[in-house]
């Protein structure tokens, strides 16, 4: 019970309590006081109304004593009085009968009064009784008095009459006074006797109202405000907070539970700046190895273009000198399909070589420029095609060129001539098995094209894209060898001139080389006109 006392439900539900009862008790007096103000202004206003009746009925009573007096004195006959004192009879007798109806529902308030209140209407009652009682013998004496004994005797009746009535008139009147004037007083007396109560009540209410918030409220919000200023704290990442765990209420086992939080927080950011300090340090760590790795990558780059342009002085020089030798010895008369002939042939076809060294040192350094000139692309196809023919035949196959010359187009025409060489270097690798390799030019639709097809095993069709990607090969292909460009760089270089580069496996019937699938790749370049 002591711990569930302890909670601060219960102990808002035992004030709230508190406070309800104080509430029904005002409730409860304002309503019985309410009643009995109304009894006791009900019981005045009933005194007030017979009262009223009281003085009609004394009205009536010497109206009558006035008409029957003359009667007596004129000495009329008994029809005659009759005559005269039948409507004030009546008059007199309905307001018997409304005074006695007003005493019955005034006996019955008093029954819930008690006795004394009980007795004292039915005493009342007894005099009215007698009042019309008294009345009625007078009036029956008046109207039954034939003979002349009779008649002389109606003098005495009326003055005894008078005798013993008004006594009785006047002490009801009295007595309905006194009753009007004590519920009067006792309604002031009521009034303020409530209204003592009712400054008690509002007093009790008041100390209750304040002790439930100087006891209950105020140190609670102390608390609540506490815990917020503690939250802002949290948000700013204080997680040094502490709220004191004294009490076992609900706002208790919150600071309990935020004391929690605080700590696993604060032990969650130290494992995270732990973890932060270790990630920089890795990250400073990596870092130093990939400027070293950089430093590593810049220097084997320079190393390669320095090479390559060694690589180039140093051919170039002796190529220059055999060039010159074959030129000098055909223009004293060498003939041109002689072996002066052939060593400038070979001479020109190994200075390209070096330049498309040169060219794709230039490439893989990010230095790469493509020109936009006008060249027959059945020429550059001629001359990949003496590019490639020696090595071609050596593995056994056959490289043949097919198509109408010239065919304008607009490009830099050394990189289409490397293009359509590393295409049949490709199918010359991949398709070894098949014997034959064709170059085929044409000119269509605003494009002029070259298709390198072959009579390989193919590739397959959920394969073509991704050759295309650089790096990218097939599962069955052997690995790239030589200098030539990969399909990838193909496609960029031919992409950057306006055209494109398509593959096909298997080859379509009209390009296709024997039964074999083969693989085609077709290069469309601007016209020269566009």
């Amino acid at each position: 019970m002591l711990a569930w006392l302890s909670t601060l439900r219960a102990r808002l539900l035992l004030w709230a309590g508190l406070i309800g009862l104080v509430a029904i008790l005002a409730s409860a007096l304002t309503v019985h006081g309410t009643a009995r103000l109304t009894g006791l202004m009900d019981a005045a206003v009933s005194a007030e109304q017979r009262m009223q009746r009281f003085s009609v009925l004394a009205d009536q009573i010497g109206s009558f004593l006035v008409v029957a007096y003359e009667a007596a004195q004129t000495g009329v006959d008994a029809e005659t009085r009759a005559t005269r004192l039948d409507g004030l009879t009546r008059s007199i007798a309905q307001t018997f009968a409304q005074i006695r109806q007003d005493l019955d529902q005034a006996i019955t308030a008093a029954d819930a009064s008690g006795f004394d209140e009980r007795t004292r209407m039915a005493t009342r009652s007894l005099g009215i009784a007698r009042m019309e009682a008294l009345f009625n013998a007078t009036s029956e004496r008046f109207l039954t008095a034939t003979t002349a004994a009779e008649q002389a005797g109606l003098q005495g009746q009326i003055n005894s009459f008078a005798i013993g009535f008004d006594p009785l008139l006047n002490a009801a009147i009295t007595d309905e006074r006194r009753a009007r004037d004590a519920a009067i007083a006792q309604v002031g007396t009521l009034r303020d006797r409530l209204s003592r109560v009712a400054l008690l009540v509002g007093a009790l209410a008041i100390v209750l109202v304040s002790g439930f918030y100087l006891g209950l409220v105020r140190p609670q919000l102390s608390r609540l405000d506490r815990l917020l200023q503690a939250s802002g704290e949290i948000a700013r990442e204080n997680f040094a907070v502490v709220l004191p765990e004294t009490r076992g209420d609900e706002i208790g086992k919150l600071f309990a539970a935020t004391n929690r939080m605080t700590a696993a927080l604060a032990r969650r950011k130290a494992e995270v700046a732990d973890e932060w300090q270790r990630l920089n340090q890795t990250i400073d760590e990596r870092t130093g190895a990939l400027r070293r790795a950089n430093a590593a990558l810049e220097k084997a780059d320079e190393d390669r273009r320095r090479f390559f342009a060694d690589v180039s002085h140093e051919l170039r020089t002796p190529l220059t000198v055999i060039l010159m030798e074959a030129e000098l010895a055909l223009k004293a008369g060498a003939p041109e399909d002689g072996p002066w002939g052939v060593v400038q042939g070979r001479a020109r076809r190994l200075n390209r070589r070096i330049d498309d060294l040169l060219r794709i040192a230039r490439s893989e350094s990010g230095t790469l420029s493509l020109e936009a000139d006008a060249f027959d692309l059945h020429a550059a196809a001629a001359e990949a095609l003496a590019d490639m023919r020696a090595p071609v035949e050596s593995a056994g196959m056959t490289l043949t060129l097919e198509g109408a010359a010239p065919v304008p187009v607009r490009g830099d025409r050394n990189w289409v001539r490397q293009v359509a060489a590393g295409l049949i270097e490709n199918s010359l690798r991949h398709a070894r098995g098949g014997g034959a390799i064709r170059l085929t030019t044409g000119a269509g639709d605003g494009f002029g094209w070259l298709r390198v097809a072959d009579n390989g095993a193919g590739i397959d069709p959920d394969e073509i894209e991704a050759v295309m990607q650089r790096f990218g090969q097939g599962r069955g292909g052997a690995r790239a060898q030589g200098f030539g460009i990969g399909l990838a760089l193909a496609r960029w270089i031919v992409t950057e001139q306006g055209g494109r580069i398509v593959p096909e496996s298997p080859v379509p019937a009209p390009w296709r080389i024997g039964d074999a699938p083969g693989t085609m790749v077709t290069v469309f370049l601007p016209d020269a006109g566009g």
